[in-house]
């Protein structure tokens, strides 16, 4: 039989299974997280976060046109994008499965029989399908991501040194090393996992080329594919930006030429003495510098993709991260600044004491006729220092973390072994391993983990062995049980990717060796550099989908190994059959199965919903400030993109501290005017008022904000305090502030209905919540100071309390965002109530307007979206909490009624048990006594599941979830209460009776007192 037609064609088939799979489960429209910022920017072509992806840009917004102007079908398509890549990089996998498995079968000159032929593509089959299905890849092939094409890139590449490697004795090969450089600077415009295949890459080379190799030849080939690695990383990448921009720095400043000229005239040179040195390779036959030139030029050749970046930051778009308009700029971008640095081989412990500030290079900026000096970077010295510093942040809850997770004392300065522990049982042991373990044993559920044991942890569906590890796991809770991420492998993928592994390394030392380096340079080499942080706000294993990559090219060879080692004793093709049948089922089979439910999207259009109901709770025009990812990217998807709302203007508090975003501020963006900063850009540039601190002059009663704010643009000296650098700072005087509000002109702007006028403060007082002010805190003063009521101002309902300025009072729900109004300080509040609504408008927002994502009947929420269920409810709750207080019944049951026409029943873990709670109480007071009985009777079952098997946990392993545990007694306790004067004995006696059990059990938590919230 033709064995490249057989490939090709089975190939191409599992192609097709693994892009038909995708294109069945992907999100409908945009995900949470990176996924709206990405949509948006492709389909505008504007510059995203650090450090781009100027590639993965253009190919998702080739994938929009298919879309047919359809701007509700763009997200879809681009998501259609990643599942095409998906399904190209498994294409990949399997010709390099096979390629390894026909190589190391099938000696040279030896005939291809059946069965041998069956063993091969039954490997490829096995490997590529299992990987299909695997956890975390396949959670990346169903949205608008870079890690689907960049699983793309790397599984090009990593074919194509096999193709190399199969060809490399033929004229014109080395062609194929050329396509993997070319192939290697195209990548680096979509994300740059793919440049750790190539110490993999250098050892296919060596052993080609190489008749036997030698411990010192290994050591040497390790050594060159690390440096070539490093080459890239940062001689092409980063110095070749660098040398750039100082050049235009000396152009610029020295010669006083203009702008750009040091960049030209660098790039000229660089063309030259890589044509130079090309010449001269083939002029004296330096074939080993020539492949090394013309390797470079092909690989900035793709890199320079990133002139999108430049091109597109110069035309200003709405989008334009870090406006990387300039070298300097650039280079910042590039080397993703913004985010700062951690220390790698050597640096300070969480409990380091600062001694002192060392100035390291110089910060430029591009002035008006010549680079600026925007300051200069500064270190921090420490003492206690240590090699290896894995605990490093100096955050309480991270300090917090690291003590107790590594059992140390307050008085303990963590040493190298400290630190290498924590590396090996956090960093490998929990946030790389409970990974892997996912894809290949089985997981628990998909909540959060941080280390708890019951929340985000691996599981086999052993019982035994799971029960061994953490605890008593014959009663699983209803979080594990009716979670669908809740999937169960028995250890087969496991098995299998280790009996291939074993195979492999048996039969083919060198290949497996190359196999191995993949691995560990996609895995465990990115846990070392990464040198994670714990409490991160998503899991994170993502990045390490190229190991997950490695490990399924032996779940593939498995199969070869079980013909080898079980089926020996039948004929080659009834082996074959039998081993590729059992390693299908041990792999592929039980992941699709089990892992299908969780990563079927394909209903849910939470993110999209949620996103288009932010904007629709804000009145025309207004200003609405937000925080974090997941309520900041999918409003700009939504409003860039769909042009929802593109009146309101959004101001992200995330990025509001650099001068790039207010200067975009202040720009006219869509339908929504420029913002009233009143501050000139020479006074917020980069280096200027980027913190003042508070001084207290103890100045008696509120001062003025508009005086606050003029003091802290006064560039009069006498205005300033001076700093422990020697210089002077702008300062703020006094943290109690205040606006003097018109009521005629809050009524004329309909900021207040003229109904309400009795309910407007002349005076709106506060208390600024912070020791000092950053830039964008004072853009938010300047923005307030001078807006007049023109413009509505809200915020959020997701961001975080402390970035309110102290201005909570002021702040009433309109649905998922505060608006800012100058009423009386509202009186009736109460401790569980704290928010303030404005009644009339939210319930028309809820009522009329809001979309709810699918939530009722989506096949699948993830956590982001089971999270946004509560935020729901608790508007749910708190409307008709309002509507029952104002005496309006018939309003209230409406509400309710569409709560449970549009809200999901289930149960998300005990915060839900809380905001269902609240509505019980409202439901007994509207006479819908059923309803409410319910609602606790589920709850109290849901309480007494959930806290028993932390309990069994807890006793056993020492394992802990006192958080879960006393919010659930709490609540339970109130439930017995409340419906106890519902008049509801019979439940009230049967939620006693849980209480009473649990609290026994649970005596541990509550040393002292009992049980409290």
């Amino acid at each position: 039989m033709n064995y490249s037609k057989v490939n090709n064609i089975v190939g191409w088939i599992c192609f097709l299974i693994a892009t038909l799979t995708y294109v069945l489960t992907l999100e409908p429209s945009a995900s949470f997280w990176d996924c709206g910022e990405f949509i948006a920017s492709a389909f505008r072509m504007q510059v995203v976060h650090q450090p781009g992806a100027p590639l993965f840009l253009m190919i998702q917004r080739f994938f929009s046109i298919f879309a047919a102007g359809d701007l509700t079908k763009i997200a879809y398509w681009m998501n259609v994008g990643s599942a095409v890549s998906s399904g190209a990089t498994i294409l990949f996998l399997f010709w390099t499965i096979t390629a390894l498995a026909k190589k190391t079968i099938l000696k040279a000159g030896e005939e291809l029989t059946t069965g041998k032929l069956i063993s091969i593509m039954g490997a490829g089959a096995v490997g590529a399908l299992a990987y299909t299905f695997s956890d975390s890849f396949w959670f990346s092939a169903v949205e608008s991501e870079v890690y689907a094409q960049s699983s793309l890139f790397t599984a090009i590449v990593f074919w194509a040194i096999l193709k190399w490697e199969a060809h490399a004795d033929e004229p014109r090969a080395d062609r194929w090393l050329l396509f993997i450089a070319y192939i290697m600077g195209l990548s680096i415009g979509i994300h740059l996992l793919n440049l750790l295949t190539i110490p993999a890459l250098a050892f296919v080379y060596y052993f080609k080329r190489t008749d036997k190799a030698t411990t010192s030849g290994i050591i040497k080939t390790l050594l060159v594919g690390i440096l070539i690695l490093a080459v890239i990383q940062y001689g092409i990448i980063q110095y070749l930006v660098s040398f750039g921009a100082y050049f235009d720095l000396f152009f610029v400043n020295t010669l006083g030429m203009g702008f750009g000229t040091g960049v030209l005239f660098f790039a000229i040179l660089l063309i030259g003495a890589l044509v130079w040195g090309i010449r001269y390779s083939i002029k004296h036959q330096k074939k080993l510098l020539n492949l090394g030139l013309i390797s470079t030029v092909l690989i900035i050749f793709g890199y320079a993709s990133f002139a999108m970046i430049i091109i597109r930051a110069k035309a200003d778009p709405n989008l334009n991260n870090s406006a990387p308009k300039d070298a300097f700029s650039f280079l910042s971008y590039l080397n993703r600044e913004q985010y700062g640095d951690r220390p790698l081989a050597y640096g300070p412990n969480y409990n380091s004491e600062r001694t002192g500030v060392t100035e390291g290079k110089t910060i430029w900026r591009k002035g008006k006729d010549k680079y600026e000096v925007a300051g200069k970077k500064t270190d921090y010295e420490y003492n206690n220092n240590t090699l290896l510093p894995r605990m490093y942040s100096d955050d309480p809850r991270h300090a917090s973390f690291y003590k107790e997770w590594m059992h140390l004392d307050d008085s303990k300065h963590p040493n190298v072994v400290d630190n290498v522990g924590f590396l090996a049982s956090y960093q490998i042991g929990y946030m790389y391993m409970r990974y892997f373990f996912w894809n290949f044993v089985g997981r628990q559920n998909d909540e959060q983990g941080q280390g708890s044991g019951f929340e985000g942890e691996w599981i086999s569906g052993i019982k035994p062995f799971d029960s061994w590890l953490r605890g008593d796991q014959s009663h699983l809770p209803p979080s594990t049980v009716d979670n669908k991420a809740y999937n169960r492998f028995f250890f087969l993928p496991l098995i299998m990717g280790i009996i291939g592994a074993l195979w492999h390394f048996k039969r083919n030392q060198k290949d497996a060796g190359v196999v191995a380096l993949l691995f560990f340079f996609t895995g465990i080499a990115i846990v070392l550099y990464l040198n994670q942080k714990p409490l991160e706000p998503r899991e994170r294993d993502y990045a390490y989908v190229g190991s997950f990559y490695a490990f399924a090219i032996w779940i593939g060879l498995g199969a070869l190994g079980i013909k080898e080692w079980l089926f020996k004793k039948l004929t080659p093709t009834a082996g074959a059959i039998g081993a590729t049948v059992i390693g299908l089922l041990a792999a592929p089979v039980i992941m699709a199965e089990q892992g299908w439910d969780d990563h079927d999207r394909s209903t849910k259009l939470v993110p999209h919903d949620i996103a288009y109901d932010y904007l629709q709770s804000c009145a025309p025009n207004a200003i609405l400030f937000t925080y974090g990812d997941n309520d900041t990217y999918p409003l700009w998807y939504i409003q860039e993109v769909e042009n929802v709302r593109p009146d309101v203007r959004i101001v992200n508090l995330s990025l509001f501290d650099t001068d790039w975003y207010i200067n975009g501020l202040r720009q006219k963006q869509n339908e929504s005017a420029p913002l009233p900063i009143t501050m000139k850009p020479e006074q917020y540039v980069q280096g200027e008022r980027d913190v003042m601190p508070y001084d207290d002059y103890k100045i008696a009663g509120s001062v003025e904000l508009k005086n606050v704010v003029d003091l802290l643009l006064s560039n009069d000296e006498s205005d300033k305090v001076p700093m422990q650098d020697g210089t002077k700072s702008n300062f703020l005087p006094t943290k109690n502030l205040k606006i003097t509000v018109d009521p005629q002109q809050v009524i004329s702007t309909g900021t207040v209905p003229a109904a309400d006028a009795s309910k407007i403060t002349t005076t709106m007082d506060w208390k600024f919540n912070k020791g000092y002010v950053t830039k964008g805190t004072l853009a938010m003063f300047d923005i307030l100071a001078h807006n007049n009521w023109k413009r509505p101002i809200y915020f959020a309902s997701t961001v975080p309390s402390e970035q309110y300025n102290g201005l909570d009072k002021y702040l009433y729900s309109e649905g998922l965002a505060l608006r800012l109004l100058p009423l009386k300080a509202d009186t009736t509040a109460s401790e569980d109530r704290p928010e303030q609504l404005n009644t009339p408008v939210l319930y028309n927002n809820v009522m009329n307007k809001f979309k709810w994502g699918n939530m009722k009947t989506a096949k699948y929420l993830d956590p982001q979206s089971s999270d946004d269920t509560f935020i729901f409810t608790n508007i749910f709750s708190s409307l008709t909490n309002s509507l029952i207080k104002e005496g309006k019944m018939d309003e209230a049951k409406k509400v309710v009624d569409k709560y449970y026409a549009v809200m999901p029943d289930k149960f998300f873990g005990i915060r839900t048990v809380v905001v269902k709670f609240y509505m019980a109480e409202n439901l007994y007071k509207l006479g819908e006594t059923a309803r409410a009985n319910d609602i606790l009777d589920k709850s109290g079952d849901y309480i007494n599941k959930e806290l028993n098997y932390l309990a069994d946990i807890s006793q056993s392993k020492g394992l802990t979830g006192s958080q879960n545990i006393q919010t659930g007694l709490y609540y339970l306790d109130r439930m017995i209460k409340t419906s106890k004067a519902a008049g509801q004995d019979k439940l009230s006696d049967k939620l006693q009776k849980i209480f009473n059990n649990l609290e026994g059990r649970l005596s541990m938590f509550f040393p002292q007192q009992g049980p409290q919230q």
